[in-house]
């Protein structure tokens, strides 16, 4: 069901009797939407296995090919502009946090502040965090819990707003006066070194696909040797490992399978991970704690208006913040699908943001549940 989700949408939106469907809201949102509502109808399950095989082989996989043709250099000019954007997402969870407590407190627990503050751990790094800011924080269970369901339900529905305003983002970097041409000369490098495209063949496919499983196997048995701690788990070490190593092969002339398609066998990769994604998050959660829900996408908006405002300030554009909010709110794994979904060029840069999400995410939760504890009601 999840590949035909994929397989319908592409081939409608494909289409130019139906671009119309497509103008405001990209095809990329359907194929995450979709299988959301077909799992909230009970069509397909909202849990299962089948959706962690599909991240944990398949998105690997996905960016082994889409990282062969990343253009390092460039990559690093975007240095400034990316981690600025990056702390501002995450000062943007951390500060706005007491004013969402404030606003909503007198509908929450007495003990919420240390739940907010947990779920800030989430929101700049990841899950981990997320346990590690409870775990110091002596969080209790009918606060944490609620707060596992807002993690699940707003990052899920964040990444589709995302994905969805990355329709308007023309509009916006001329609004703004955006500095484009940073991310334009990215995409331009990277499109220079697929310029010679010589079409899919099954051969190339083939072996593009051996590569990408070869090296997915690969980090997934070296990463059984890792250190897990509570910033690099078994599934950050995949993800790195195999990012790195894709990385060194864009240096070597296996970078000529940019030519032969490597991306767009990739996207095609990474879009059905994006609808196992979307399966998980199930729209009955919205009724489940509709104070702490409410609570949390009045949170995330803030989140980004304070991103919008230092954006404004900086001029930077669209692509970008939208990366760096991802990164904050999804993590390493998420905002490289964001990246992609804006400017193709900007995968890598999701998953460094994300990495150094994971790196400050505790010390953000610390700082967060000082706040909150400050502005908790009496």
């Amino acid at each position: 069901i999840l590949l035909l989700i994929e397989t319908v949408v592409l081939a409608v939106s494909g289409n130019r009797k139906f671009s119309g469907l497509f103008k405001f809201v990209p095809a990329v949102f359907w194929i995450y939407f979709l299988p959301m509502v077909f799992s909230t109808a009970g069509v397909i399950p909202a849990q299962s296995p089948v959706y962690g095989n599909i991240s944990a082989y398949l998105l690997p996989a996905s960016l082994v090919l889409l990282f062969l043709g990343a253009n390092i250099p460039a990559i690093l000019g975007l240095g400034r502009y990316a981690l600025t954007m990056m702390l501002a997402g995450s000062f943007g969870v951390v500060l706005t946090a007491p004013l969402i407590l404030v606003l909503f407190g007198k509908w929450l627990p007495a003990q919420a502040w240390s739940g907010f503050a947990a779920l800030s751990g989430s929101w700049v790094g990841g899950s981990a965090n997320m346990l590690a800011a409870k775990e110091a924080l002596h969080t209790p269970d009918n606060v944490f819990l609620p707060m596992l369901v807002v993690d699940v339900v707003v990052s899920y529905s964040w990444m589709g707003i995302l994905i969805a305003l990355s329709n308007v983002q023309a509009a916006y970097d001329r609004w703004n006066s955006s500095e484009r041409q940073m991310i334009d000369e990215l995409r331009e490098k990277v499109r220079a070194t697929s310029s010679e495209d010589r079409g899919i063949s099954f051969l190339a496919t083939a072996g593009m696909l051996l590569l990408a499983g070869g090296m997915t196997m690969a980090a997934i048995f070296l990463s059984g040797f890792l250190p897990s701690a509570a910033v690099f788990s078994r599934a950050t070490w995949v993800i790195l490992t195999v990012s790195i190593g894709a990385v060194f092969l864009s240096l070597t002339p296996l970078k000529k399978l940019q030519s032969l398609g490597a991306s767009r066998v990739g996207y095609w990769i990474l879009y059905f991970v994006l609808t196992s994604m979307g399966a998980k998050a199930n729209l009955r959660d919205l009724a489940g704690a509709p104070y702490f829900v409410l609570a949390g996408f009045a949170w995330v908006f803030c989140h980004f208006l304070f991103m919008l405002t230092v954006a404004r300030i900086i001029r930077a554009p669209l692509a970008l913040t939208a990366t760096a909010s991802q990164a904050n709110i999804g993590g390493p794994v998420s905002a490289p699908i964001v990246g992609a979904v804006y400017e193709p060029a900007l995968a890598p840069v999701g998953l460094l943001l994300g990495v150094f999400g994971n790196l400050i995410g505790t010390y953000a939760a610390l700082l967060c549940a000082r706040l909150c504890y400050l502005a908790r009601p009496f």
